[in-house]
């Protein structure tokens, strides 16, 4: 009973310490009609059980403009940065807000975000 306890313990807490994940840093460029978003990430990813898999580019009223999907854990990869090319941003939009997210605790803090 003891090491069951103990062990589950010890699962909880890794998934506690994680935590959500991150938006660090955004850089976006213009490129014709669109965006390309670089987003910086931040996550301590413990393997498959918790890690950050993906991040997504909205507007104020909750819009989603692209989504960036993970597929992987990046445990020793932090923080990392992923691309997304193709966001279409509608005329007159100054701002747009990136909202991170990993599989256990679902979108993190949002990361408000003035366009160039």
């Amino acid at each position: 009973m003891k090491c069951i306890l103990s062990g589950l313990l010890i699962c909880i807490a890794n998934i506690t310490f994680a935590g959500e994940a991150v938006v660090t840093n955004v850089v976006a460029t213009p490129q014709n009609d669109s965006y390309r978003f670089d987003v910086t990430l931040s996550h301590t990813d413990t393997g498959w059980d918790h890690y950050a898999d993906g991040w997504g580019v909205y507007l104020a009223d909750g819009t989603e403009l692209g989504y960036r999907e993970l597929l992987h854990p990046h445990v020793n990869e932090q923080p990392f940065t992923r691309s997304l090319s193709g966001v279409k941003i509608p005329d007159g939009t100054t701002s747009v807000t990136i909202k991170p997210r990993d599989n256990v605790h679902g979108v993190g803090a949002d990361f408000k975000f003035t366009l160039p």
